[in-house]
């Protein structure tokens, strides 16, 4: 049996479940209706229940009362039982009508159970005015729990009166029901044979459309074809065809691209690499020239000049170096004194600098460039703004396995917003950094390479200036070790 044949059994199935489905309709529509017959049943029966059970438990106090014994007493506790589950039951009836009603006559049922409690403690007791008093009182809430019941059914007879109205009006809209759908299965019928006829037109037409365009070039349009039968299996070859023809048109194009792209690179290549020397050739010959500069300072007797610019030449040789390598705070510290005589020469007796350095600590590993970028962004806040100048105190400490160093100025201080974009490694621009290495890069280099965050610490006020202390350790672990060094 082909596809096509197997269509038309299918039409024939449809009518089928048509009919099963209506028969299926009828039969669930009246045993909804035999259900909720039960149900309004079963509310009546459960709330009787309730007040049946309530006198059934007064009937049982009083003859636990007057001849207490364990039978009487595992009756009275029977019976509370069970007005304890038609409680449960009754509050399983609850709808939007009788919601308030009903959470007043559940907790009559509680307080009805508390009082029976209540007199059965003081009986135990034989405090006999009480438990007469709660006696009384279990006897008049039975009686509310009695009316109260009536009310409730009372209620649901008004409530379900509209339902019993509405079967009524069922019975005479089941018979138009069955007019109309008389007319949806004829409407259905006449739908499904329309789409029968489409199955097996509309894929010809598609490949009629698709073989059109084929014509035209165009090779980046699928063909698609929505059916299941034998034409499927022709439109299916059909775009294979054209996929395996537009892949070979692809692939001559990418080639034509990449031979393009190929050259460009090249240029590009060509370029960079002119540039990258060009860059390499500037810093060095400022070096030299510098050197230069220094040797015939001195030959012409200008000392100082002469020093100054040995300072700046070895600044320099030291900023020419990786950044990702790590030093020793000796050569941190060479290089700090050679960046302070720079600016000693350009301040004069505006800036002083006060130095306590521990030589036992000097061996100690540190990134390159890390003290330079702090000196210097001391220099920047708290003495060149300054009509006086400013004092900057450099100090390295022995703390056993740790070296502390701290560098304080008097400066003007800063809020305690920036101290903490520092700290959270936000970039903050800074200008006027020879090093273009910003305060925020350092903290993150120094946490890089330690492998620790509270290697840092920076304390600030307002008006009273500001202190950076570095903790380091003496020696770094293996797991600091395999730490990478900072870009």
């Amino acid at each position: 049996m082909n596809k096509i044949q197997k269509k038309i059994l299918m039409l024939t199935t449809v009518v089928l479940i048509i009919m099963s489905a209506i028969w299926i309709t009828l039969t669930f529509y009246n045993h909804k209706t035999q259900n909720q017959y039960h149900e309004i049943l079963q509310r009546y029966l459960s709330m009787n229940e309730v007040t049946r059970t309530s006198q059934q438990v007064i009937t049982d106090l009083n003859n636990y009362i007057l001849t207490p014994s364990s039978s009487s007493l595992y009756e009275l506790n029977l019976s509370k039982g069970k007005i304890g589950k038609a409680k449960m039951e009754v509050n399983s009836l609850r709808n939007t009508e009788n919601d308030f009603a009903l959470t007043n006559y559940i907790n009559l049922i509680d307080s009805f159970i508390e009082t029976t409690d209540r007199l059965l403690l003081f009986h135990s007791k034989l405090d006999t005015e009480a438990y007469v008093k709660e006696f009384t009182e279990v006897t008049r809430i039975s009686n509310y729990i009695s009316e109260m019941t009536l009310t409730l059914i009372d209620t649901d007879l008004k409530t379900y009166d509209l339902f019993y109205r509405g079967i009524i009006e069922q019975s005479k809209e089941l018979i138009k029901l069955g007019i109309w759908l008389l007319l949806l299965i004829t409407f259905l019928l006449l739908l499904v044979t329309y789409w029968f006829s489409l199955t097996i037109t509309r894929p010809i037409l598609n490949l009629t459309e698709a073989a059109n365009e084929l014509s035209k070039g165009r090779f980046d349009l699928q063909i698609k074809v929505k059916t299941n039968d034998e034409i499927a299996f022709l439109a299916e070859t059909f775009d294979r065809m054209r996929i395996n023809i537009n892949n070979l048109i692809s692939e001559i194009k990418q080639k034509a691209l990449l031979e393009r792209e190929l050259q460009q690179n090249k240029i590009l290549l060509q370029e960079s690499q002119f540039r990258s020397l060009q860059s390499q050739i500037n810093p060095h010959f400022l070096f030299n020239t510098l050197n230069t500069l220094s040797k015939k300072a001195y030959l012409d007797g200008a000392d100082e000049t002469s020093d100054l610019l040995v300072s700046v030449a070895g600044l320099l040789r030291y900023n020419l170096k990786r950044l990702d390598r790590s030093v020793t705070l000796h050569e941190e510290v060479v290089v700090l004194q050679q960046y302070m005589d720079i600016q000693k020469a350009r301040f004069t007796e505006r800036l002083h600098l006060h130095t306590e350095i521990d030589d036992m600590c000097l061996d100690v590993k540190i990134p390159a460039l890390t003290l330079q970028p702090i000196i210097e962004n001391a220099v920047i806040h708290a003495v060149e703004p300054k009509e006086d100048g400013g004092i900057i105190s450099f100090r390295i400490k022995d703390r056993g396995n740790w070296v502390l160093i701290e560098i304080e100025d008097d400066g003007m201080g800063m809020p305690q917003e920036k101290i903490k974009q520092i700290l959270e490694e936000h970039p903050i621009e800074m200008e006027g950094h020879s090093t273009g290495i910003g305060f925020s890069n350092v903290v993150k280099r120094l946490r890089l390479f330690y492998g620790y965050d509270d290697v840092i610490d920076i304390e600030s006020k307002i008006g009273l200036g500001t202190k950076v202390s570095l903790k380091i350790r003496k020696t770094r672990s293996r797991e600091d070790d395999k730490t990478p060094n900072c870009r």
